[in-house]
């Protein structure tokens, strides 16, 4: 907007204003003296609107009102206009009391609420003008679009799909769930049925697209949602969660098509930063395992915290320099923050510990892939239990104030190695924990949407090669959280854990693998087919976040829930032997081993 223009409109709104008083008074004599004052009344009356439009000028300018404090007609400009009216009303009434016996009371108390209701007709009838306008003068009308939601979110979707100049949507009305709302307007913009009706209107009405507006929509909801428009051809679009918005607000270019994440639908973690940063802060922090997916994020989150000192330790040099690229943009790896170093070799651990001193380490450090452990136990063995205990017991003679070790879901009601050996790792810190007194714990959590070589990119690379998908039943179902999530909830950890807890996220409901591979193959617009290849050695149909034996107990934090596991002693491990195949270890000796003789087999993985 040009100078001239703003000059324009400043000088109409001050018009306007300045006219609503003189509008205000002959109302107000009109209907209260039908005109009838005496010649000192009459003085008195234009005395006091004219000292009314005196102030009304200067106090707008002066709050701002006349500047682009608010937008015009906004609820937040009107509430301005308000208190400026009440204001002059106060002070000029108390002047003219005191100098003017014969003032009328009226005037006083009715006149500048008949002012302050044409002032903001006068905003409210340009609101209205100036939305159809845009709307009529849109080059290019958007996609029509029916909106399934007519809550906050939905009303926050119209408000700016009406104020923007080239909105992706047309909006041609609204469905939702709730009967009460059938004669709603949003905006002009009518609710025209129930969720159930959604096809049918959006027929009737010729959308081509359905926006759903509703931000904590459940997974099955989602589901139902997306089935329904791919049978009528219709696109979905979804209104993130508000855990991907600032502030909560909608904004047009945040809104996109239904993915994979979207199948959580979890109530965003809310994490306590100043409670978290007390943890770190100032603290020289190692992460192992910090080349993988979930190290590496951790890594990054840890450094927003600003600790002392930030020790990124892996086995994986390529994935420590990926890692150290994504912190700072230096590649160089001649840093002594940056360290190559195998869990599985005790003495070169505790070397680093001697060396760099942690206060507070975060174990990411394991082999996770559940069939190459079924296949090669003992190289799970050594790094998830050894190299557990290895990081563990430097971490104990080094007075590390706190270890968080990070386990998975499959340690509760264990059949595979990969959740025997997590299992031992969680009672193995418990231990720890009760030696040293420090806070140790352990944090258990599912599959994380996006980590290196989890189900999205075995699906993506088989997609992409043409197919088929293979998924192992049609059945099978797991638990998803994406990888900032799981960071998050191990920070949380840090900070509310007491010593040798097992710390669980609720994770919401378990979502079908089969769901999220017909969602990627939809998001590849290809033709790919699913082929279902039965469950593996040691898989379960359905995960479970605790244990039969295990009673969960409520936190300070109202989505991780804690539980305690039997403490395991170091000297009781027993390594299994190297050459025996899977289908002849004993997973109960796993449980509950034996003496450990070798006390230096080593080795680590990322997760």
């Amino acid at each position: 907007m040009s100078r001239s223009q703003i000059l324009a409109r400043r000088t109409v709104m001050v018009g306007w204003d300045a006219i609503a008083w003189v509008l205000a008074l002959g109302g107000f004599l009109l209907v209260r003296h039908e005109l009838t004052l005496s010649e000192r009344m009459w003085a008195i009356a234009v005395a006091y609107v004219a000292a009314a439009v005196v102030l009304q000028a200067v106090g707008g300018f002066v709050t701002h009102l006349y500047l682009g404090r608010s937008k015009v007609g906004s609820f937040d400009e009107v509430t301005s206009l308000g208190r400026l009216v009440i204001a002059i009303s106060v002070v000029l009434g108390a002047a003219f009391f005191i100098a003017a016996p014969l003032f009328s009371r009226g005037l006083a108390f009715i006149m500048p609420m008949l002012a302050f209701l044409i002032m903001a007709a006068g905003r409210w009838i340009f609101r209205v003008a100036r939305g159809q306008d845009r709307r009529r003068n849109a080059e290019a009308p958007g996609m029509p679009a029916l909106v399934y939601g007519a809550g906050d979110a939905g009303q926050q979707l119209a408000r700016l799909v009406d104020s923007s100049d080239d909105p992706p949507y047309s909006i041609v009305g609204f469905v939702d769930d709730d009967p009460a709302l059938r004669f709603l307007r949003v905006r002009g913009y009518r609710v025209l049925g129930l969720g159930s009706d959604l096809v049918s209107v959006a027929r009737a009405k010729g959308a081509e697209a359905i926006v759903l507006a509703i931000t904590e929509a459940s997974p099955q909801l989602l589901q139902e949602v997306n089935d329904r428009c791919k049978e009528a051809g219709l696109e979905l679009v979804v209104v993130p969660p508000v855990r991907e918005m600032i502030s909560g607000r909608i904004e047009l270019d945040t809104l996109r098509a239904f993915n994979v994440a979207d199948l959580l639908g979890r109530r965003p973690i809310e994490t306590d930063l100043s409670e978290i940063a007390d943890r770190i802060t100032g603290k020289v922090v190692l992460v192992t395992g910090a080349g993988g997916s979930i190290g590496s994020e951790l890594a990054r989150q840890v450094r927003a915290l600003d600790p002392a000192r930030l020790v990124l330790l892996d086995r994986d040099e390529s994935a420590l320099h990926a890692t150290a690229l994504s912190l700072d943009g230096n590649g160089l790896l001649d840093s002594d923050d940056i360290v190559l170093c195998d869990i599985r070799d005790r003495d070169a651990v505790c070397a680093v510990f001697a060396r760099l001193a942690p206060e507070v380490v975060f174990h990411a450090a394991a082999l996770k892939h559940l069939p190459m452990l079924e296949r090669f136990p003992e190289e799970g063995w050594k790094t998830n239990v050894i190299g557990t205990r290895n990081v563990l017991e430097c971490a104990a003679t080094n007075g590390v104030q706190h270890f968080v070790n990070i386990s998975t879901d499959k340690a509760a009601d264990a059949t595979s190695v990969l959740g025997q050996t997590k299992r031992i790792a969680e009672r193995l810190t418990a231990w720890y924990a009760g030696q040293t007194g420090m806070r140790y714990l352990s944090v258990r959590f599912g599959n994380v949407l996006g980590s290196r070589g989890s189900v999205l990119d075995t699906f993506r690379a088989q997609i992409d090669r043409g197919g088929p998908v293979t998924v192992t039943d049609p059945e099978v179902s797991r638990f998803f959280m994406t990888i900032p999530e799981a960071c998050e909830l191990v920070l949380q950890a840090a900070a509310i854990g007491r010593p040798g807890d097992v710390l669980v996220l609720d994770m919401g409901e378990p979502v079908q693998i089969v769901a999220v591979a017909r969602r990627l193959i939809e998001e590849s617009g290809k033709d790919i087919s699913i082929t279902y290849t039965g469950l593996r050695s040691g898989e379960k149909l359905h995960e479970v976040l605790l244990s039969t034996e295990e009673r969960g107990q409520p936190t300070a934090h109202s989505l991780i829930t804690q539980v305690s596991v039997p403490q395991l002693e170091p000297h009781d491990l027993r390594p299994e032997h190297v050459d025996v195949r899977p289908e002849h270890i004993d997973l109960e000796q796993l449980d509950h081993p034996q003496p450990l003789h070798d006390s230096t087999t080593a080795g680590k993985g990322n997760r």
